[in-house]
């Protein structure tokens, strides 16, 4: 194997910087990335740490930091003190270490290991043994002179009872273990009281004699959106989206409520799912099951023709849902492969229901022609999941792709969406709306260079994908649907849009073309949901100005920042699971051959992502052959300088299985032999 060397073009010049200007002090809080990587958020901005700058802190503690700064580099900070703790417990693997105990966290970013003292008699008193995973509680933080200290306050299981390698997900991105007691017995006390909430006199209108349904994946469990769809007269459309009334429930502030605050949202795992409400809310009391009377927040939408908004109605209600569909059997209807008897509906309302899937999948065809028309860009995404035995092995890889089913659910969602985000903005309601920025010029300035390897920009294009043209995104993504390249254009597209976020003012949404954008449909799985049927609810009552709008809008700018972050924890303990699992499966696979694509380049190695389960793997530099390779950053290519072969995305390749590191998610691999 020859030796590699770094291409010419980046070498780094100048690097040592000048001597050290000033130092500054600042307070923020501390933001542990993964070992070794952190950085230290301020009012006066973010600071990465420089190496070995952490000391004693640990994620989320508000510490002290001093800038350090250099000529010619950005300031990076050193922890000088640690001001208020944030980790108090946390979940680790005991095991003996002579008179002591030793826990070590499963989250690797806490970064110490901890010991129970001899005279402690809490290992004992809970019979834990060797390799078994507990709660701890830090009864002593560690500090230059002397180790961290813990007692341990519950046993969880051990390592054969337990998926370590999942629960070190769970803890790494610090998602939350049980309900507290005072939430669960809060919950006991729900029921759906339907009659009673019509009783009341509020202005609620009872919509039970209007025909709906929920569609959903087959292992859905809480159905809190139903839908309904007519056709009118003039050629038009009547659509209804009802939305599970959660807040009749979620008493303000109540334990229910405060626990939801803390969570934001549902982590769906890919072993389980850590919801943001109980079950007797989110799989009873709120779940639009078939059959049964249910309260709902509802939007009646008047369409045109053409499918463009003429009229929306919002309105608390009472449903009742005729029948619960999974995606599968509603595109096998469409698809003319399942007769309207074969619905799992009631008796004789199969043709009714049937119609109305019709007029709901005509419905969707409109929506997707008017948001294709003002500019709304749509990503040929799909979901992978592995699938999981009674026992969490894997057995195989579920792929999930747009189809008529899923867009006519995701239309009529989107618009109700829309409806009650411009209401809300028309009448400055406090609430969280959903936030997408223009991308910015340098990460789209990126994405050119690759694209024009793929053969997809030409010099017009290109301007216009510099400029943030929505209509060229489309066209390049239109160009490349179907193509072996299409994927990968996706994926370059993907990552160079800023990420949406929640904000407390309607700044519109890119990506969808909507001037005005928020999540209602929801509320069982996500906290901002919450908010917007709370403002929503106020503003049919006249009670805008009122003291719990009030309230709402002086908690709105933390609450949104808190429920952007976990959104995005909870995303990536999704990919981390789930990769973790793909990994699992590839184990048993190691000297296999598989087809796939080039998907990622960097200086150490191609990415490559197989065809049938998705799975992405790395094929390193140092597999592709005896010469050295140059990177260029900005075609996104491996040349090799001898041969002069080029790896590029897009290109096909046939990799090996060379082996698999389960706990991290990764899979190596390597080119089968005399195919370098």
């Amino acid at each position: 194997m020859g030796r590699k060397r770094p291409h010419r073009g980046n070498r780094r010049r100048g690097r040592s910087g000048g001597p050290r200007s000033q130092s500054r002090t600042l307070t923020g809080t501390l933001v542990v990335t993964r070992p070794g990587s952190a950085r230290v958020e301020t009012p006066e901005g973010t600071f990465e740490l420089v190496r070995h700058g952490q000391r004693e802190a640990m994620n989320g503690d508000e510490v002290e930091v001093a800038l350090v700064e250099r000529r010619g580099t950005p300031p990076r900070a050193v922890v000088r003190s640690v001001l208020s703790r944030a980790v108090t417990t946390f979940l680790g693997r005991f095991s003996p270490a002579g008179p002591l105990g030793a826990v070590v966290p499963l989250d690797a970013r806490i970064g110490h290991d901890f010991f129970v003292v001899p005279e402690d008699p809490s290992p004992g008193r809970l019979g834990v043994c060797d390799g078994d995973v507990v709660v701890a509680r830090i009864t002593e933080y560690p500090t230059r002179r002397s180790s961290a200290v813990v007692t341990l306050e519950r046993r969880v299981g051990s390592a054969d009872e337990l998926d370590l390698n999942v629960e070190a997900v769970v803890a790494s991105y610090g998602l939350p273990g049980d309900f507290p007691a005072s939430a669960l017995a809060e919950a006991e006390g729900v029921t759906a009281r339907v009659d009673e909430a019509l009783a009341a006199g509020d202005g609620r209108r009872d919509l039970r004699g209007v025909l709906c349904v929920t569609v959903d994946p087959s292992d859905a469990r809480d159905f809190d959106d139903a839908v309904s769809a007519r056709r009118l007269g003039d050629g038009g459309f009547e659509l209804g989206v009802h939305i599970a009334d959660v807040t009749h429930y979620l008493t303000g502030d109540g334990p229910m409520d405060n626990e939801a605050k803390r969570r934001t949202c549902s982590a769906y795992l890919v072993d389980r799912v850590i919801p943001m409400l109980p079950e007797r809310l989110s799989n009873d009391a709120c779940s639009l099951r078939p059959g049964e009377d249910r309260l709902a927040m509802s939007v009646v939408m008047t369409l045109d023709a053409r499918g463009r908004v003429a009229r929306a109605r919002m309105c608390r209600s009472a449903i009742r849902s005729a029948a619960r569909l999974s995606y599968d059997q509603v595109d096998a209807l469409l698809e003319g492969t399942l007769e309207p008897g074969g619905l799992p509906c009631a008796p004789g309302r199969a043709p009714e229901v049937a119609e109305l899937l019709g007029v709901l999948d005509e419905i969707r065809a409109l929506r997707e022609r008017v948001r294709r028309e003002r500019g709304a860009i749509d990503f040929e995404t799909f979901e992978t999941k592995v699938q999981l035995d009674g026992e969490g092995r894997p057995t195989g890889v579920l792929v999930r792709r747009r189809t008529r089913a899923t867009g006519l659910i995701e239309e009529a969602m989107l618009l109700a969406n829309e409806c009650v985000a411009r209401r809300l903005s028309e009448a400055e309601a406090p609430a969280a709306y959903r936030v997408h920025e223009r991308p910015a010029p340098e990460d789209l300035r990126a994405c050119v260079q690759p694209l024009r390897e793929l053969g997809l920009l030409d010099g017009e294009a290109a301007s216009g994908l510099l400029a943030g043209d929505p209509f060229a995104i489309q066209g390049v993504l239109e160009r490349a649907r179907g193509t072996s390249a299409g994927p990968m254009a996706g994926a370059l597209l993907l990552r160079a849009q800023r990420r949406a976020v929640y904000l407390p003012r309607n700044d519109g949404h890119y990506a969808l073309g909507a001037g005005a954008y928020c999540h209602f449909t929801s509320p069982i799985r996500r906290y901002p949901d919450v908010l917007v049927h709370r403002a929503l609810k106020a503003l049919l009552a006249g009670r805008v100005d009122g003291r719990e709008m009030r309230a709402q809008a002086a908690a709105l700018p933390q609450l949104c920042l808190t429920c952007s972050e976990r959104e995005r924890a909870a995303d990536a303990a999704e990919r981390a699971s789930q990769k973790i699992k793909m990994a699992e499966l590839f184990s048993g696979r190691v000297g296999e051959r598989f087809a796939g694509t080039v998907s990622g380049c960097e200086r150490f190695g191609l990415f490559v992502t197989l065809d049938g389960t998705y799975a992405e793997g790395l094929l390193p530099t140092r597999a592709l052959g005896d010469e050295w390779f140059s990177y260029d950053e900005a075609r996104m290519t491996l040349t090799g300088e001898e041969t002069g072969a080029v790896w590029r995305l897009g290109r096909r390749v046939t990799v090996e299985v060379a082996g698999v590191n389960v706990a991290r998610g990764q899979i190596d691999f390597s080119l089968p032999r005399g195919r370098r």
